[in-house]
């Protein structure tokens, strides 16, 4: 293994990887610790704010979309230190992500209910989620522009500071969450409610200091309003080109896995809060993985940016092998720890319990699956610029196979919600089948700028 021997390249990698990590270790103890708080109140509750989070999901990989796009063009103009384009595309990122908040934000203010009848059909988990829903979309814009940042900071060599700010708002939240869920100061308790407001609370602080951070100093990012709307109608039209596959991609792969959430709220209450304790927990053991696959597109993105291209194609290699090591090591390591990592959820009852269970034993052994599917298709294939074909691959396999296997399952097979999962895990297999070949051909390398 030759990436091993590779000093820079690991060098490189750890630099990038590892705080990105931790940044998406914190906000993933922040998800949580919120469903740990949430999960005393009882599975109608754990239900409802997981299927109202869905709604953000939905909304939060639009806008992942959109900066994942840009931190295309970032990387390679970062290759290029071009600085003036950097911020131009930043701008771009900023105004996009804004606009698509405001349209969800509205949405989910005024139309909560509705929002929840699509998800399921239990009234009270209707009634706690439209509660929920309709606080929580206040923090949705903030979010968002907070992101576009945070994107641009990691891919311009400055994954501390959204680390950093990460660790601020993870306490910021877990303390207001306590304070508000459980009435404590004085204040009274506010169940879901309180946790929405808990997490209003972090998001506007979050944006806050990312502001600081990054104007306080007059770094690459500290650009003029000016300079983040200098941009023309060819490099906006340059700019879509490249991005709009990867937003278009990120909104159709994340209303799949809505779809996916409908399907298993078909089987009632209890797989639905199964899925929400479950997919908290593996989010703890994919933070690496995101890690990597996000220095892969720096990497990569730069390489090529300053005409790389032979070492942009071995770096791809060492990432889809440390891809599929860190895939094996994880993967044992949830299947064979449910019983651990459950004693954090306090108050589960046996039924709950036992499938909550299973449902980690499955995610663990398909766990390699989608490490490489996300590390090939966010890391090589995007940071490559091959966008269009991340898209048809991404898109396609939830789509076409995915979402239809999901409902089959929950409708037609008289099976528990552990093995539908599993079953719907062969389109993440297809998609890693056809990725490997198009990442030898090397058709995926594209300097779009």
């Amino acid at each position: 293994m030759n990436f091993f021997k590779n000093k820079i390249f690991l060098k490189t990698m750890l630099a990038i990887a590892l705080p990105i990590a931790l940044q998406n270790l914190i906000t993933s103890s922040v998800n949580m610790v919120d469903t740990l708080m949430i999960s005393s109140l009882g599975q109608t509750s754990i239900a409802a704010v997981g299927l109202a989070n869905q709604f953000f999901f939905f909304y939060v990989l639009i806008v992942f979309g959109i900066n994942s796009g840009s931190s295309i063009f970032i990387a390679q103009y970062w290759g290029k230190e071009d600085i003036p384009s950097i911020r131009k595309v930043l701008g771009l990122a900023v105004s996009l992500s804004a606009l698509v908040g405001i349209v969800f934000t509205v949405t989910a203010v005024l139309f909560p209910q509705f929002i929840m009848r699509i998800l399921i059909d239990e009234p009270e988990v209707i009634r706690l989620g439209s509660d929920y829903l309709r606080i929580v979309a206040l923090s949705y814009i903030p979010t968002a522009l907070a992101f576009a940042f945070s994107v641009a900071l990691r891919t311009t060599g400055k994954p501390q500071i959204p680390m950093k700010i990460s660790i601020i708002s993870f306490f910021t939240n877990t303390v207001f969450n306590y304070i508000l869920i459980f009435g404590k100061l004085g204040i009274p308790a506010m169940g879901v409610k309180g946790a929405a407001w808990g997490t209003f609370i972090a998001r506007f602080i979050e944006i806050g200091v990312t502001l600081y951070a990054i104007y306080c100093k007059d770094g690459v990012l500290a650009a003029s309003i000016k300079e983040l709307f200098s941009w023309n109608k060819e490099f906006f039209n340059k700019y879509i080109k490249t991005t709009y596959p990867v937003i278009l991609a990120e909104g159709a792969w994340s209303l799949g896995q809505v779809m996916y959430s409908i399907a298993y709220a078909k089987l009632g209450e209890e797989a639905t809060a199964a899925i929400q304790i479950t997919n908290t927990i593996q989010n703890v053991f994919f933070v690496l993985v995101r890690g990597v696959a996000n220095a892969c597109t720096v990497m990569i993105g730069s390489k090529i940016g300053s005409g790389d291209e032979e070492e942009a194609y071995e770096y791809a290699k060492n990432f889809m092998i440390l891809a599929t090591l860190l895939g094996l090591i994880l993967g044992i390591i949830q299947a064979l720890t449910p019983d651990l990592t459950l004693k954090l959820f306090r108050g589960l009852d046996q039924s709950l319990y036992h499938t909550s269970k299973n449902l980690l034993i499955v995610m663990g052994l398909t766990f390699v699956i989608k490490v490489l599917g996300a590390t090939g298709i966010v890391g090589v294939l995007r940071g490559g610029g091959d966008t269009t074909f991340a898209m048809i691959l991404d898109a396609g396999t939830v789509w076409v196979i995915g979402v239809p296997v999901a409902f089959i399952g929950a409708l037609l097979l008289d099976i528990p919600v552990y093995l539908i999962y599993a079953i719907v895990t062969i389109e993440e297999l297809i998609k890693v089948i056809l990725i490997i070949p198009r990442i030898i051909s090397k058709k995926w390398i594209k300097d779009v700028t």
